[in-house]
């Protein structure tokens, strides 16, 4: 290799030194590339077979948006159990229901249910039942920094939207190495806005009540009920 190297230099103009030299550094941050999609990649898919494997999952979460800028700093904690794309979410004092068909969102403090029909179109929005699978389309993706969290090894992978309208820049995902669970998912928005949301509690296959998804008008009497579609 040495010898066909100094050849090389005998033979090539200045030029052409200058020519070469950034092509094979370009070739060789296009191979590493390669190689930390591939790792990414690899890791999703763990991560989407291992929520596939659940016949159900209940999470504890705690919720945080912040922007220096605007000067927002807001705190929440909530929990979701989800059973495919069927979920109950519990969060600032709101209950929705997804019951496969319609979403039903439930406020107390206005003795309120609004009743909608499901958008399949709608993919911007990361609803629970998305959650955990959402990375599967719609994104550039590679692999970032590993952190160690109490213990555990936290991969951290970058996720980019490819739809240019998208107003998120940047997601950063991070997947218990272990367990290949989701541990927090940090979103960056285009004006600065950062949320991050980290699950404190991940439970599976817990046992459910047959009308767990089930919207029961009677239980809101007195509840104005808002029907959208």
């Amino acid at each position: 290799m040495q010898i066909k190297i100094k050849n090389l230099q005998k033979n090539t103009s200045p030029t052409m030194s200058k020519r070469i030299i950034p092509i094979l550094f370009t070739l060789f941050l296009s191979f590493s590339s390669q190689a930390q999609d591939a790792k990414a990649k690899a890791l999703l898919n763990d991560v989407t077979a291992k929520v596939k494997s659940y016949s159900n999952i209940t999470i504890d979460f705690r919720y945080s948006l912040n922007n220096a800028k605007e000067n927002i700093n807001q705190d929440s904690k909530g929990n979701v159990t989800m059973k495919g794309n069927q979920y109950v979410l519990n969060f600032m004092g709101i209950t929705k229901i997804f019951d496969g068909k319609k979403t039903y969102t439930i406020v107390p403090e206005d003795e309120e249910v609004t009743i909608s029909n499901f958008n399949e179109k709608d993919d911007s929005a990361i609803t629970p039942s998305k959650m955990l699978t959402f990375f599967n389309s719609g994104y550039k993706y590679s692999m970032n920094i590993l952190q160690d969290v109490r213990g555990r090894k936290i991969q951290y992978i970058k996720l980019v939207p490819t739809n240019s309208r998208d107003q998120r820049k940047e997601i950063m995902l991070g997947i218990d190495v272990k367990t290949k669970h989701i541990y927090n998912l940090i979103e960056i928005g285009k004006n600065g806005t950062k949320t991050t949301l980290t699950v404190n509690s991940f439970k599976t296959n817990q046992p459910l009540s047959k009308n767990q998804f089930t919207f029961a008008q009677s239980k809101y009497p007195n509840y104005y009920i808002n029907k959208l579609d």
